[in-house]
């Protein structure tokens, strides 16, 4: 019999709304995954902590376990004293890196994650990607997609706006993505999943050019959807293609050389301009650019705090960060004058 469909892994539910919490007590038990409540919750600091102290009257039988930084060595920290008991499921309550910890450390003991996110800073809130710090730098780790993703605005509302902008940086950065995909495929035949790219895509233009901001519940509810849809493209393609590309190259590449320079989002913003730049592809890059202005992301490397030496330095490292992948980056392979003459030519024209 021939195979008419495939079985796609994505979670049992996606709650996105304002009050959506007040549901994670009744899914935990109607979804078979906990009819008891016995849960380990594990909390960021600030809101996460307040959430699950307003979730106790429902789970009253749930063990909390602060995330105290996102490392590896603290996920498997986490995990061993989760095989202690035979917890039912896994909750991280809390920002990506509160979340990153919480997958990383749910498939390590083999048990359901539900991701409950309270800022929407970037992609990870539904992904099977964790972003883990090991050995002094940060690493992207597989991990077993979340269960259920809840999203509620009324917190999301309440975390640093320049987080919430963030993500659009992150989630607007997949035209980026998908661009490198699609030269991957014409000059080395990599195979493109259409269906993952179509969901990375979907997240993408959803928000390239909506007028309205974070102000609106309508557009809230739209980045958390097109954060979610980055996810499940990752999910369904297996890796993180759809969603990673020369931007993301550039942003590691910033992050090992300069880190603390800035956030995810922020960074994979500002690159994805950049590289679409670099491809000479100017109407995506006219409409990342005013998605940027309007939300006030960073657009160039000195937005980001960054001189222009630094930014080439990260530009011909950015390669070695995924020696497996094949971007515009590889595909010209400037040397330094070269990069050094692209920037000026993108300061140029969105630098002002």
């Amino acid at each position: 019999m021939p195979l008419l469909a495939r079985m796609l892994a994505t979670p049992l539910a996606v709650d996105v709304r304002p009050g959506a919490i007040a549901g994670l007590a009744a899914l935990l038990a109607e979804g078979k995954i906990s009819s008891g409540g016995h849960v380990a919750v594990l909390v960021g600091p600030g809101q996460g902590e307040e959430i699950a102290a307003a979730l106790h009257p429902q789970l009253d039988n749930a063990t909390i376990f602060p995330v105290t930084d996102g490392t590896v060595d603290a996920a498997r920290q986490l995990a061993d004293k989760l095989m202690s008991s035979s917890y039912d499921a896994v909750v991280g309550i809390g920002g990506g890196r509160t979340l990153d910890v919480a997958k990383y450390t749910a498939s390590l003991v083999g048990q359901p994650m539900v991701s409950v996110a309270t800022n929407l800073s970037h992609d990870g809130i539904a992904s099977p990607v964790a972003s883990l710090i090991h050995e002094g730098r940060k690493g992207s780790f597989g991990v077993h997609i979340p269960i259920a993703v809840f999203v509620d605005l009324d917190y999301v509302r309440r975390a640093p706006s320049r987080l919430v902008r963030a993500g659009i940086g992150d989630a607007v950065s997949n035209i980026s993505a998908l661009a490198d995909w699609r030269l991957a495929a014409d000059e080395h035949g990599e195979t493109i999943d259409g269906l993952a790219a179509s969901f990375a895509r979907a997240g993408a233009l959803a928000l390239l050019e909506r007028t309205d901001s974070i102000e609106s519940t309508e557009f809230l509810t739209l980045l958390a959807e097109a954060l979610v849809l980055s996810g499940l493209a990752m999910a369904v393609a297996g890796n993180s293609r759809p969603c990673s590309g020369s931007e993301h190259e550039v942003l590691h590449a910033i992050d090992q050389l300069f880190p603390g320079t800035s956030n995810h989002g922020e960074l994979a913003g500002m690159a994805a301009l950049f590289c679409t730049f670099l491809r000479g592809d100017l109407d995506h890059a006219q409409s990342l650019d005013a998605c940027l202005r309007r939300h006030e992301l960073p657009r160039t490397p000195g937005d980001l705090g960054l001189s222009a030496d630094q930014f080439v330095d990260a530009v011909m490292h950015a390669p070695s960060t995924r020696p497996d992948r094949y971007t515009i980056l590889e595909h010209l392979a400037l040397d330094r004058a070269d990069v050094t003459k692209r920037l000026e030519e993108f300061l140029a024209a969105y630098g002002r």
